[in-house]
């Protein structure tokens, strides 16, 4: 059964401790983070673990406490639909997602880092969470994320964030998370109902 909002458990605490976990970790080890980074010329050289590493590197302190401060922030709005080991796997499949849609569609970004767009594949699968839990919050945070991924996509970031974070906002990997979250929840109910779960 589900734990409801409160005191977290650890089955629900446990995913966003560890994406912070190896977020800091990769933080206080700079020398790793050129073999790590998402980068075009990397998976041309099928570094495959790329796909998954550069969403844990940050381009400096305020980029990494503003993706952490996010991450606690999705998590106190979705606790009651965290488990670890469906979230790690979410995490897992999402992670690729987004960077092959990177890599697939975004041919200007050549290098790319942060968990933003991990971030924002989370925010939409607790949305839509909530709205099959019948909670009609689902539909305006759903709401709120499509807008903001849609202004974000037209009228580009902001210099504000990207000068704190010394780097271009990549509001396409955004856009990434978004779709590779609905991607997976539909896939998921797909799956539910040819199993018959």
């Amino acid at each position: 059964m589900t734990k409801p909002f409160g005191r977290p458990s650890a089955d629900q605490w446990g995913l966003p401790a560890l994406l912070a976990a190896l977020s800091l970790l990769l933080w206080c080890l700079p020398q790793w983070h050129d073999a790590l980074v998402w980068s075009r010329e990397g998976l041309a050289q099928h570094q495959w673990w790329r796909l998954w590493s550069g969403h844990l590197l940050h381009t400096n302190g305020h980029h990494l406490l503003m993706n952490l401060g996010g991450l606690a922030v999705i998590f106190a709005l979705h606790q009651p639909h965290y488990r670890f080991l469906p979230m790690l796997l979410l995490c897992l499949l999402m992670m690729p997602l987004i960077s092959l849609g990177i890599e697939l569609w975004v041919p200007a970004i050549n290098r790319y880092v942060g968990l933003s767009a991990l971030l924002h594949g989370l925010f939409t699968w607790g949305a839509l969470q909530d709205i099959r839990q019948g909670w009609r919050s689902g539909y305006l945070l759903l709401l709120g994320v499509v807008l903001k991924v849609g202004y974000e996509n037209t009228q580009g970031g902001t210099e504000t964030i990207a000068a704190l974070i010394d780097a271009r906002v990549a509001v396409e990997s955004h856009l990434m998370g978004v779709l590779s979250a609905l991607l997976l929840f539909v896939g998921a109910r797909l799956l539910r109902r040819v199993t018959g779960d």
